[in-house]
């Protein structure tokens, strides 16, 4: 039926959550429950695949686990452009929340079950369903404030809680649960919890107005039918692809980790090209989209190394870590609570902080400042890798303060660019836009999970210590040029 409200209209109403929109409670415990399940089971995958057959595991080797644990998270967040494309021109980013929510339950119902096939077969649906839930319920949140209003990157620092609230819980159910009794009902933990985010949405959801209700550029009719049909083909030509693999005895993981990681690098340069080259967009939205693109490698430069916290990092405190606490041996997956925990308590310091500068900091130096804190924290693992060698085992403080770095360097970079996406985006591409932004991390993640399996043959100080000092020297270089990502931006700040 039509309607005399515009497409996304912010929310009314007296209550507030923390002085924000109410709505912001439903996306914040939505996002909370889905990061459980997602942080959850990452928490204990690579230690379930480099596992001996023995223990319940796959014994994967290290390098290869690195890999394929870097790819999963690549797909997670690449899944995010067609997620966004949906719910632009199809469905709506209320619904698509919804449908991933349920896609991304299914996902881990199926990792529970206890059979080798069944971890691949539940990765593929997670994919599939965080695709349509990650970049939309971001996008919901930015639609609760005006564009360019300080309080917008408060509010995402704020729903950047949820997100950690959930991370912090994960690893401790899950990690006690697969460690300590068995793989799969660690996987099955996760799966509980993204039930009761679906159920807590749908619960929520009058809280919401009319954010997310409708497309924002619908496709209809015509276009509509054609679109479809070549989603279609593009499904069968995948399926034939993998087909084409099994019949020539190809179909391995090695192999279709590094295709995967060559497409998302090339879908990431087709759609930077595809929106610059876009005559419905203006020339001040193409000068922002210029400045995104340097927005863009910096991030991808930065999870490429943070996102290593679950697999080279997870494989360090299994391995090389003294985790025994009063005859206790805590699993290894705990030390992966840290970083949400530190975020919990770090996050409002650093939303007071942004409305406290305003615009006196610009995006760029803050991302700047995320990187050489994220080289940092490698440096530092460099020390303790060489403290480790001969065998030792070191203290968990080592890890902790790792962390801590990282944590740091993160709230300066990863909500600021949530928000800063948002401000960017050209109209034409709103949701995808932020579909865009997880796509500088499933750039990273792929790439770093071909990088981590130099972690499984160089010595460990030194693969900590080269990829730390990039990170150092791309952070200055960052911050040389602050002021021509700042022009390009054209008064965004």
């Amino acid at each position: 039926m039509p309607s005399d409200t515009p497409v996304g209209a912010r929310p009314t109403g007296g209550k507030t959550f923390f002085g924000h929109p109410r709505a912001l409670s439903t996306l914040f415990l939505t996002e909370m429950w889905e990061r459980f399940s997602f942080y959850g089971m990452r928490a204990i995958l690579v230690l379930y695949l480099t596992a001996a057959v023995a223990d319940d595991g796959l014994g994967l080797r290290e390098s290869t686990a690195n890999a394929v644990y870097g790819t999963y998270n690549a797909m997670v967040y690449l899944m995010a452009l067609p997620g966004g494309w949906v719910a632009d021109r199809l469905i709506g980013a209320r619904r698509s929340v919804l449908w991933g929510g349920v896609v991304i339950a299914a996902g881990h119902y199926v990792m529970a079950v206890p059979a080798g096939w069944s971890v691949f077969a539940g990765m593929t649906l997670i994919v599939l369903g965080t695709g349509l839930l990650k970049p939309n319920i971001s996008t919901m949140v930015g639609e609760l404030y005006e564009r360019d209003s300080p309080r917008r990157d408060a509010g995402f620092s704020l729903f950047y809680m949820g997100i950690n609230l959930g991370g912090f819980l994960a690893p401790l159910v899950c990690g006690l649960l697969g460690e300590n009794i068995n793989w799969h009902l660690g996987f099955g933990a996760a799966a509980v919890g993204m039930t009761f985010g679906v159920a807590q949405y749908v619960l929520g959801r009058r809280n919401l107005g009319d954010a997310g209700t409708r497309p924002a550029d619908p496709l209809l009719g015509a276009d509509r039918r054609r679109a479809l049909t070549r989603a279609g083909v593009g499904v069968l030509a995948l399926l034939l692809v993998l087909a084409a693999l099994a019949v020539a005895g190809l179909f391995t993981v090695n192999t279709v980790v590094s295709l995967l990681t060559v497409a998302t690098v090339v879908i990431t340069v087709g759609y930077f090209v595809r929106i610059l080259t876009d005559p419905e967009i203006s020339g001040t939205e193409r000068h922002r989209m210029k400045a995104y693109l340097w927005l863009f490698v910096f991030a991808a430069s930065f999870w490429l190394i943070y996102d290593q916290a679950g697999s080279v990092l997870n494989l360090f405190a299994a391995d090389n870590t003294d985790r025994d606490v009063l005859g206790f041996t805590f699993p290894a997956a705990w030390l992966q609570s840290v970083n949400p925990v530190l975020i919990i308590v770090g996050a409002p310091l650093f939303a007071w902080l942004w409305l406290r500068l305003g615009h006196r900091v610009s995006t760029p130096v803050k991302f700047a400042v995320g990187l050489v804190l994220n080289g940092l924290s490698f440096v530092l693992m460099a020390a303790a890798a060489q403290a480790a060698v001969g065998g030792d085992r070191v203290s968990p403080w080592w890890l902790i303060a790792v962390l801590t770095i990282q944590v740091a360097g993160e709230l300066s970079l990863s909500p600021v660019g949530l928000s800063a996406t948002t401000k960017l985006a050209p109209v034409k591409y709103a949701s995808q836009m932020m579909g865009l932004w997880f796509l500088a991390t499933a750039v990273g993640d792929a790439v770093g999970g071909q990088v981590a399996r130099l972690a499984a043959t160089w010595p460990a100080p030194t693969y900590f210590l080269t990829f730390g000092l990039a990170s150092v020297a791309l952070g200055v270089g960052a911050v040389m040029f602050s002021r021509h990502v700042s022009r390009l931006m054209a008064g965004i700040h």
